[in-house]
């Protein structure tokens, strides 16, 4: 039975897609208790890897993470000077995200799964971008679709106390201040590619190239 208390850790080849069945039998939906936990926090954290090159692990924050459905999370990329998730999904489409209690009962939450990205350009984007509020560089939208769950104890996490927001006022301002076309110049000169030169897809194809700074 997957508890809170369970410490057990699960290491999936990194270099498969999703291979569900070599999976040991993890539940692959939310429980409301998982739900609920998802909701109280204040950052996640999103992995990802291609079959080669660097592994990428990211903390996101703001209000940017919708829970659709015991098997479906949405969240909303905000732009960086770096943009390695969308690179990584080209090539691998696999997917962790973890989330971890810094207050109150101990725990982590891994939730293993694919995405879809979808991009301002695309049909899909009007669908989902009414779920968060307005964001100043808002750049993408991964749909994910969750194929396990796995929890550990999380007792060795430390207590953090929550004191705000730092995006409201530091991130926000600043892509506020570029407008549309300051950000897709800043697309342009850091998020075509990922560290490993590996193509991004923040523009369509066919799009030149910007190597200016």
């Amino acid at each position: 039975m997957l508890t809170a208390g369970n410490c057990y850790t699960y290491k999936p080849n990194p270099f498969t897609h999703m291979d569900t069945s070599k999976m040991p039998n993890l539940p692959n939906q939310l429980s409301d208790r998982f739900i609920q936990f998802i909701e109280q926090q204040h950052m996640f954290f999103v992995a990802t890897a291609a079959p080669d090159g660097q592994v990428n692990l990211s903390p996101k924050g703001l209000d940017t993470l919708r829970v659709l459905s015991p098997e479906r999370i949405v969240w909303l990329s905000l732009s960086g000077s770096g943009n390695e998730t969308a690179a990584h999904l080209r090539e691998a489409n696999r997917i962790t995200m973890m989330f971890c209690a810094f207050e109150g009962r101990p725990m982590i939450l891994r939730v293993y799964g694919t995405a879809a990205t979808y991009h301002p350009r695309d049909a899909q984007w009007a669908e989902f971008s009414g779920l968060f509020p307005k964001l100043g560089g808002s750049r993408q939208i991964y749909d994910v679709s969750i194929n396990a769950i796995q929890t550990s104890c999380g007792s060795g996490i430390p207590y953090y106390d929550f004191r705000g927001p730092r995006g409201e006022t530091e991130l926000e301002p600043f892509y506020d201040k570029m407008g549309e076309e300051g950000v897709q110049a800043y697309w342009a000169r850091k998020n075509q590619v990922s560290i490993d030169g590996k193509p991004t897809g923040i523009f369509p194809a066919g799009h030149k190239l910007e190597t200016t700074p």
